[in-house]
């Protein structure tokens, strides 16, 4: 098994990126903290009572060894390429193709998913018709989507500012519904034993995911050996914190024994705030819709560069994939593909369900091939590769658990084995 990649492009100390620290880690946290902070203490209180405070623990444990490998093979291999380089280096170009397609037309089915829930939070927040939950979504796609076409030098001084705000607001929210915690709240603290806690485990998988987001923008920032695993270890803390601080004032102000609604920030707010709730509430979707789809469209974006670079996708689209370029041709093919899935979502009266299920089961694809090949990249023995070994376990669990959800990543899979064989018989031709 080899350890390194012969052909593998040797990160530099500085390559040109535009990114520091303080932008990386906004585009980090945005990626990651996403619209889970909308519903999922709620949903994991359900589940899983007081004892839903354990289950943000254990998932915050196992997104270290996944994360920390991501940040490692960000670092060493900067490239537009993300996580399909990875791939391509450890296991050919079919493989890498797999990775790409996975990433580019599977997960990308969650943007609808981001742009209607974070519509949905907002029209129940201001108590308005729900019949413009469309338009909000349809608006919440397009502000990325065009602030991106300028370049990540925009489009990063907008993801600082909106983490930032996202952080403000979710500080003021604990700090305001506190003093109003019930320690009776606390008890029992496992009412649903320990399956709950496993229900809960499995719902807060969605919350910690989004860490193979940022590896497609590595090339953008200024030193990424340094800068990589920094913004990784802040976003982790930061994210961590804030789940961990939501899930407990969850708990301490609205008990969980009487169900939550749809919106249960919004329940949360009124309690302490019943003036401004809303509208404090009304801010933090709109934050988190536009913040996450922020951070996701340049990766999509740099990707679908890089696929046209390297012959998975027609070569038109390969003009941006240097460091420091702007991929607006690609750019135009992500528009099209998010616009398209959600002209799809909207005709099926925007149920989610299998958008979520497509999102998260090509998610769970990419993983797996992507801590494959860091188990050969990455040196041996190193905290690295030890922490791929890890990932490699866990995330073969999470294959077991998508079962057949994998439908759509198995027909991408068939796709990329088609566009090789087409190649190879052209070639030979």
């Amino acid at each position: 098994m080899s350890t390194t990649a012969p052909s593998a492009p040797p990160a530099t100390a500085a390559t040109g990126g535009r990114l520091g620290l303080v932008q990386a880690s906004a585009l980090y946290i945005a990626a990651v903290l996403g619209t889970g902070i909308l519903a999922l203490p709620g949903l994991a209180a359900d589940a899983a009572g007081p004892a839903s405070i354990v289950a943000v623990l254990a998932v915050l444990g196992l997104s270290i060894p996944l994360a920390g490998t991501f940040a490692a093979l960000a670092a060493r291999y900067p490239d537009a390429g993300g996580v399909a380089t990875f791939v391509r280096l450890a296991l050919g170009d079919t493989a890498a193709r797999m990775a790409g397609y996975w990433f580019l037309f599977g997960v990308q089915f969650g943007a609808p998913v981001v742009a209607t829930l974070g519509a949905e939070y907002l029209v129940a927040a201001l108590g308005a018709d729900r019949s413009v939950v469309w338009m909000i979504a349809l608006a919440f796609l397009a502000v990325p989507l065009a602030v991106n076409f300028f370049g990540l030098r925009v489009s990063g001084k907008l993801q600082l500012v909106l983490t930032g705000l996202l952080v403000v607001v979710v500080v003021g929210v604990v700090a305001v519904t506190a003093p109003v915690v019930e320690p009776a709240n606390f008890e029992p603290f496992l009412p649903h034993g320990w399956v709950g806690v496993g229900i809960a485990i499995s719902l807060f998988v969605w919350a910690f995911a989004g860490w193979e987001a940022v590896t497609h923008i590595a090339g953008e920032f200024r030193d990424p050996r340094r800068v990589i695993p920094l913004a990784t270890g802040i976003a982790i803390v930061v994210v961590g914190l804030a789940y961990l601080a939501l899930q407990i004032v969850t708990v301490g102000v609205l008990g969980s024994d009487n169900g939550f609604s749809q919106v249960p920030l919004i329940d949360l707010v009124a309690v302490t705030v019943p003036g401004i709730g809303p509208i404090v509430v009304a801010m933090i979707a709109a934050v988190v819709a536009v913040g996450v789809l922020n951070a996701y469209v340049p990766a999509f974006g740099n990707l679908a560069a890089s696929l046209g670079r390297d012959g998975h996708l027609p070569r038109w689209f390969a003009r941006g994939a240097e460091p420091g370029s702007v991929p607006r041709r690609a750019l135009v093919l992500i528009s099209a593909i998010t616009l398209g899935y959600f002209g799809i979502a909207l005709s099926q009266g925007l149920v989610l369900t299998p958008f979520i299920l497509i999102h998260t089961s090509s998610m769970v694809a990419v993983y797996a091939l992507g801590m494959v090949a860091a188990v050969r990249l990455l040196e041996r023995f190193t905290v690295g590769w030890w922490m791929a070994v890890v990932s490699v376990v866990l995330v073969a669990g999470l294959l077991v658990l998508a079962g057949g959800n994998l439908l759509v990543p198995a027909i991408l899979a068939v796709i990329a084995l088609l566009v090789t064989l087409v190649k190879r018989r052209t070639s030979r031709a």
